[in-house]
């Protein structure tokens, strides 16, 4: 039986020793939704969770798989075949006991995006690498004036010394985010000039996609580039410092620092 008394002061007094008590706050009144939960999304929600974040939105549709242990949080042997945002949530709850989480189910498509974001959230991190809907929420998200952040491409890369943020129009390398940039010029009207910020922030590295080293393939991912072992490879250790650089985004957001 476990006896321990959730105390947040012992928890969290980290945090307000490194942002102060104003943004703790801030922290534990807020709302993050994290779309898609894989290879980056878990890390976020894993770093926005052990700061205080006091509510939090999962949306994902896809179970924990075997191929998934190389780079997502959730991918232990008890929770193969859970739903990814069951498995957070109740990783979450022993994180801390008072984040409200809730659980979507689903996946973000055109169609649904307007219902899924009709309500505010504080900010949102978008973790998922189908282009067309990239595409459509942040064109949603920058006509409405949602703070957000987008992933790029985390999969065959090896050092995550080499990640950065910067406007979409920036971005280099990364060959989800340039289809991303290309689909927001035709489909949604964004300014063809690259001398003009797109107002979609991304995080992305500069390294040079490594191919293949194995003919080994996934048959439970069919995503065609990023995080999909499909295709590329993937390690964590580029994986999760991408969900860092969202989560970061999210917390220097909120605590108002940007």
């Amino acid at each position: 039986m476990n006896d321990t008394v959730f105390l947040p002061s012992r928890r969290f007094g980290g945090i307000a020793r490194l942002y102060g008590n104003e943004a703790l706050a801030r922290f534990s009144s807020a709302h993050v939704c994290v779309v898609g939960v894989g290879g980056v999304g878990s890390w976020a929600v894993e770093a926005l969770a052990r700061t205080g974040i006091g509510r939090l939105t999962l949306i994902d549709l896809d179970n924990v798989a075997e191929s998934n242990v190389n780079r997502q949080l959730h991918a232990l042997t008890d929770d193969f075949g859970k739903a990814k945002v069951t498995a957070l949530r109740e990783r979450i709850a022993q994180i801390n006991p008072q984040c409200e989480v809730e659980e979507i189910e689903d996946f973000v498509t055109e169609d649904n995006l307007e219902t899924l974001f009709r309500r505010p959230f504080d900010f949102v991190i978008d973790a998922i690498d189908q282009v067309r809907v990239k595409a459509a929420m942040a064109a949603y998200f920058v006509r409405h004036n949602q703070p957000f952040i987008l992933s790029g491409g985390a999969g065959g890369q090896k050092n995550p010394a080499l990640i950065q943020t910067a406007d979409l129009s920036r971005v280099t390398h990364d060959p989800l985010l340039a289809n991303l940039r290309y689909t927001l010029r035709k489909r949604y009207g964004f300014s063809r000039d690259t001398k003009e910020k797109m107002r979609v922030p991304c995080v992305f590295s500069t390294e040079n996609i490594t191919p293949p080293q194995s003919d080994e393939a996934c048959s439970t991912d069919t995503a065609p580039q990023g995080l999909s072992c499909a295709g590329y490879g993937a390690s964590m250790l580029v994986t999760a410092s991408f969900g860092l650089y969202c989560a970061q985004a999210a917390v220097e957001h909120i605590a108002g620092r940007k």
